[in-house]
């Protein structure tokens, strides 16, 4: 059987722009090397990931949220750490930001009815989520099939595993960091090396006094211990440890441990251990013919304040509504393309926050001064305001042109009289004209559009003196009117778009 696309990869990335694609009523095969998708990696508490607000609008307006239970014990990273009258809530490079000194009111467009702006999750709970979705909508998913081989054509993609092949209009890889369909896609991936191995692990101490619980910093690295047991470790070795794909033994670990820790602690037994470096890598472009790339497939960082996860959602709902017009010549010219132009600006930013974090780490008198003033801008309103702003995603948007401030942005979640939330209205994935004056022109001009585009009616209890918002299926706002709407405007935004 031929599909519309094939994605390489069983992650929260796949199965997510499966759930898109099938949403939109394309065929979608998902090949995933690992046969058991259950990995102590993603249990807890080495499951645990911060959601960012994109990614929580996301699962809100497909309908997703509510199904995550996790977050109903912990709706926030840090609400069970002591940190007395203020609450961390996040942190740059190990320096935290609080609450307390958060000022909202500088996020003008958000609404008492917004989503909140960051939520733990654990990663084996929405990956099942997910897959549950993505077989619901009719998503083939087959476990224990690694790409062993692809070859594209004009009209599509056959790709091997093993002695088997599938064929399909489209390939996107959403295999990880060392993605194959990235290396046999013939993809650059440009970026800088890394200055330390990370280690996450799970062992038994003899001494567990020996070790402070939280983060700590020190001459030689950085040592967190989350949970008794649970350490994580940062060496500067130059990520050399990694690179070498060395057994990581007890032995090791100790050594580093003690190393960086300076103390004498003895681990009796280790149970898990991995190891990531901080090597901060992009794709130069994210489409090659038929084969796309989307999450760790297209960008690596080092997981510093958790928002790779992010990055590759905010990827997989970018792209998902555009591969599937293209698929069903709905697409005006130069959309899927917009994919790229939208999203490698998105990853070259995270990719240097990344970077920044890890200058202010370096266990050396420059980086200790930098870490000394940035904790103390840290404390500052502003500077909270900024960090929490960046770290949670509030910041984000795509630069669509246009005059209106709100272009571009994520669209509010406008409230209705009577009780209705514009993020509920969003679950089939299709475009959205909100359109709060009834205007009957806008209301004709959205009819031609048929089931790509809906027509929504009605005032809301807040509108920031909005008359019109036109909204793409992935909740970014591609149009918007003050006053009378200019219909001519709203024709072109449409056109471009859908």
């Amino acid at each position: 059987m031929n599909h519309d696309v094939i994605i390489s990869g069983a992650g929260p990335v796949g199965l997510f722009l499966a759930c898109e694609l099938a949403l939109a009523k394309c065929s979608v095969l998902i090949l995933e090397k690992a046969e058991d998708p259950h990995s102590p990696l993603k249990q807890l508490p080495f499951g645990m990931r911060g959601l960012s607000a994109p990614t929580i609008e996301t699962l809100y307006r497909r309908g997703l949220l509510n199904e995550l239970e996790i977050h109903k014990q912990l709706k926030n990273p840090h609400q069970n750490a002591k940190h007395g009258p203020r609450r961390q809530v996040g942190h740059f490079a190990g320096i935290p930001f609080h609450d307390g000194d958060i000022d909202t009111s500088q996020w003008k467009y958000r609404l008492p009815s917004s989503t909140d702006p960051s939520l733990l999750s654990e990663m084996a709970e929405l990956e099942s989520i997910l897959a549950r979705r993505a077989e619901a909508l009719g998503v083939e998913i087959k476990r224990g099939l690694a790409l062993t081989g692809s070859h594209q054509t004009a009209d599509g993609v056959t790709v091997q595993s093993g002695d088997r092949s599938f064929k399909s209009k489209w390939l996107v890889g959403c295999d990880g960091s060392r993605s194959v369909v990235r290396k046999m896609g013939g993809f650059e991936f440009a970026g800088t090396e890394p200055e330390f191995t990370g280690y996450t692990t799970r062992v038994d101490i003899a001494d567990p006094g020996k070790l402070s619980q939280g983060r700590m910093v020190t001459p030689t690295g950085m040592y967190l211990q989350s949970q008794p047991g649970y350490v994580v470790i940062q060496d500067f070795d130059g990520g050399a440890f990694h690179s070498a794909e060395k057994p990581i033994t007890l032995e090791h670990v100790q050594e580093v441990l003690r190393r960086v820790s300076n103390t004498d602690v003895t681990i009796s037994a280790l149970h898990i251990a991995t190891t990531w470096t901080d090597r901060a890598r992009q794709a130069t472009t994210y489409r090659n013919g038929r084969i796309l790339l989307a999450g760790d497939a297209a960008h690596i960082h080092a997981p510093l304040g958790g928002q790779g996860l992010n990055l590759g959602l905010g990827d997989a709902m970018n792209l998902g509504w555009k591969l599937a017009a293209t698929i069903q010549d709905k697409a005006p010219e130069g959309l899927l393309d917009s994919y790229y132009t939208e999203r490698h600006p998105i990853g070259a930013q995270v990719l240097d926050w990344s970077r920044a974090q890890v200058a202010i780490m370096r266990p050396n008198p420059d980086s200790r001064a930098l870490n000394a003033i940035f904790r103390d801008l840290m404390n500052t309103r502003d500077g909270a305001t900024y960090m929490a702003g960046r770290v949670w995603g509030i910041f984000t948007h795509y630069n669509l042109g246009g005059d209106h401030p709100l272009a571009g942005h994520s669209v509010p979640n406008f409230e209705f009289e009577d009780g209705t939330r514009i993020g509920g209205l969003m679950h089939d994935g299709h475009g959205i004209l909100l359109d709060f004056d009834m205007n009957a022109s806008l209301k004709m001009l959205t009819g031609e559009y048929g089931d790509r585009m809906k027509y929504v009616s009605g005032r809301a209890k807040e509108q920031f003196g909005l008359s019109a918002v036109l909204i793409r299926p992935d909740g970014i706002i591609a149009w918007a009117s003050d006053n009378a709407p200019d219909c001519s405007e709203f024709q072109k935004a449409a056109a471009r778009w859908f």
